[in-house]
C-alpha cells in the first residue's frame, strides 16, 4: 500500500483579504529542507571563499574596504553609510566572513536557524543595499536587476526559511526544543527553529 502525501490546509488573512489553499505537508517539507541546504551552500561557499582568500598565510587579501569604497557606486544615496563601514575593515571583515561561514554552517545542520535567518537577511539586505545606483526616482537600479537582485531574493528565501522554522527538519533545532533549557526558558525558541 503506497502512503499518500497528507494535505492541510492554510488559512490566513493577507491585507485584509482571507486567504485558503490546500497543500502537502510532504512537499513543503523536502522543499523547506532543499532551501535550507541551498542557502547553506551558498552562504557558506561564499564564506570559505573569502577565508581562502585572505588565508591564515596572507593576511588582508581580502578585504571589503576595497568593496565598499570602490565598488559601491557614487550614486547610491546611502554611500556615505559604506564609506563609515570602510573605515572598519578590522571589525566588518571577520563579521562578514566568519558570519557567512556561521550562517551557512547553522543552516546546514539546522541550529539556531532562526538566529542565522536573521543575521543572514540583514547581510543579504545590506548587500543588496550597496547595489543601489541612482535615488529614489531613478528606482534604485541594480547591475542585475531593476530593483531586485540576487541579494533581495536570498533575504526573501532567509526570512521564509525563518518564519517556517525550518532548522526543525532534519535539523537539531527539533531536537534543542525538547531540551529542559528550552522549556525554561521559552524565549530561545525565537532563535531555534
Amino acid at each position: 500500500m503506497s502512503r499518500q502525501p497528507r494535505e492541510q490546509t492554510l488559512k490566513t488573512d493577507i491585507g485584509g483579504r482571507s486567504v485558503s489553499f490546500t497543500y502537502s505537508e510532504t512537499w513543503v517539507g523536502w522543499s523547506i529542507l532543499g532551501l535550507r541546504v541551498v542557502m547553506a551552500y551558498v552562504i557558506l561557499s561564499a564564506g570559505l571563499q573569502k577565508l581562502a582568500h585572505e588565508g591564515w598565510t596572507n593576511p588582508g587579501a581580502w578585504s571589503s574596504e576595497f568593496f565598499l569604497r570602490n565598488v559601491v557606486e557614487e550614486t547610491n544615496p546611502i554611500r556615505g553609510l559604506f564609506l563609515f563601514f570602510a573605515d572598519f575593515g578590522w571589525l566588518v571583515d571577520p563579521m562578514v566572513m566568519w558570519g557567512q561561514i556561521l550562517i551557512g554552517l547553522a543552516l546546514l545542520f539546522g541550529v539556531f536557524v532562526r538566529l542565522a535567518c536573521f543575521a543572514g537577511a540583514l547581510q543579504m539586505l545590506f548587500f543588496w543595499m550597496a547595489a543601489w545606483e541612482g535615488g529614489l526616482l531613478a528606482g534604485l537600479p541594480v547591475a542585475h536587476g531593476y530593483v531586485i537582485d540576487s541579494s533581495f531574493v536570498y533575504a526573501l528565501v532567509l526570512f521564509g526559511l525563518g518564519a517556517w522554522g525550518a532548522g526543525r527538519i532534519l535539523g537539531i533545532d527539533a531536537w534543542l526544543e525538547d531540551h529542559e533549557a528550552v522549556h525554561a526558558n521559552p524565549w530561545l525558541r525565537y532563535l531555534l527553529g
